[in-house]
């Protein structure tokens, strides 16, 4: 069986939460763990290792998964925090990531980036983000709402012989979920643009330029929750098969 290693998620102590109140928590969104766990494959939370511990733990893993939530720190990507520090970010988390980031990629294992993961790779490869997309572009269009929340959703338009364009059969135009304030601003070297908002023209999916080498792929939707709108958004399954299809291969070779 497949091991797919998530990235946690964490909190920080607190002295207003009821239990751990004074510990730091890390964890899997339960929809993503359900979303992982529904095919062939174990899906494991990487925990917060140091070192060689880190290492020996990664080295069991046959694909990685970096799954959405708190966004990502401007420090992280050189640029200063707008609006009064008013998104900091995680710089932890995102110091995290990246180191797995970067083990991931050096072996050439498969890596799905979901939201901010998504915007994870793109920084990787010396991308940067918007930090608010409502202040910094003006976008006409809501990408985000806290009361609605992975109900809202949009078209997008998906690039031509793109990997996403194969993945649903040729698909020019197609509707995901949308939970998100934060995006991609500069593209990071390396990468392709797989699919854009038609509305604002933001990408909203990219790919790593060498992809048969190496499966890098990042959307900015969250597949794992589409069940709230099944029927409206596209079918998040073949995402996932196509990721642990190449997860299986790298395993067997």
């Amino acid at each position: 069986m497949l091991k797919i290693g998530l990235t946690p998620c964490f909190l920080y102590p607190d002295p207003t939460r009821k239990v751990f109140s004074k510990k730091s928590l890390a964890y899997i969104e339960k929809d993503m763990a359900t979303y992982v766990g529904s095919y062939d494959c174990m899906p494991i939370l990487i925990p917060d290792l140091k070192g060689e511990h880190l290492q020996k733990f990664l080295d069991q893993l046959d694909g990685f998964i970096f799954q959405g939530g708190s966004d990502i720190s401007p420090t992280s990507y050189g640029e200063k925090p707008i609006e009064n520090e008013r998104w900091p970010g995680d710089p932890y988390r995102d110091k995290f990531e990246l180191k797995i980031l970067k083990y991931a990629f050096e072996r050439n294992k498969p890596i799905l980036g979901i939201c901010r993961g998504m915007q994870l790779i793109n920084i990787f490869f010396k991308g940067t983000l918007y930090q608010d997309l409502a202040i910094e572009t003006k976008t006409p269009l809501k990408h985000r709402s806290q009361e609605e929340y992975d109900k809202v959703n949009h078209s997008i338009s998906l690039s031509e012989e793109g990997v996403l364009s194969k993945l649903y059969n040729g698909s020019k135009e197609v509707r995901v979920n949308s939970v998100h304030h934060q995006g991609v601003k500069k593209l990071g070297s390396d990468l392709n643009i797989e699919a854009v908002c038609p509305i604002d023209n933001l990408v909203e999916a990219i790919s790593y330029k060498k992809f048969n080498e190496n499966f890098i792929l990042g959307v900015q939707w969250h597949p794992e929750f589409s069940k709230t709108l099944k029927g409206e958004v596209i079918d998040p399954s073949p995402l996932l098969e196509n990721f642990l299809k190449r997860a299986q291969e790298r395993k067997e070779k």
